[in-house]
């Protein structure tokens, strides 16, 4: 390679970067953006007993054991309806249904959450493969997992236990 080729390929890879960091940028400063604008979340401690009181058996074992429901079992997997899913044990605001889609898993699946700050991530070894977990960052309510397989503009897919969750319409 003669030095005008490869400083031209050394040219086209910085281009190249460039770009994709703007694309990366682009996918989620939208998200950063929107996370600015939420308060702060305050975190809810209650008893084992006080969550068991409050849910039903099956959102305890979801949402409190990281249990996960059947697939194609959520009533909100066919909710199409403009408004904010919610976490079910403390209502905080999750997931919008502008960010909802068909990822024909059998599970409620988003490609962001209304702001980073309102879920938190977790290392999940439970299985053969290394996962990570999406909890409530005011509640530490299991939801579901997040995958690196999901749409534009993130690539992200959180697929979420629909049982975890409430829909809120708008």
């Amino acid at each position: 390679m003669n030095r005008r080729n490869f400083l031209t390929s050394c040219a086209a890879a910085g281009m190249v970067t460039a770009l994709n960091l703007s694309l990366v940028e682009r996918a989620f400063g939208q998200t950063q953006r929107t996370s600015r604008k939420v308060a702060s979340v305050s975190p809810i401690r209650r008893s084992d007993e006080e969550w068991k009181r409050l849910l039903t058996p099956e959102q305890y074992s979801i949402t409190r054991h990281g249990g996960t429901e059947v697939p194609y079992s959520s009533p909100l997997l066919n909710i199409h309806d403009r408004g904010t899913f919610a976490c079910v044990d403390c209502d905080l605001p999750l997931f919008s249904s502008k960010t909802k889609f068909d990822s024909q898993t059998g599970w409620p699946s988003f490609w962001a959450p209304i702001a980073k700050r309102n879920v938190k991530q977790n290392i999940d070894n439970s299985l053969a493969e290394t996962r990570t977990e999406v909890l409530c960052a005011r509640c530490a309510a299991h939801l579901g997992h997040v995958f690196a397989d999901g749409p534009p503009p993130t690539g992200l897919r959180y697929c979420m236990n629909g049982i975890a969750l409430k829909f809120v319409k708008a």
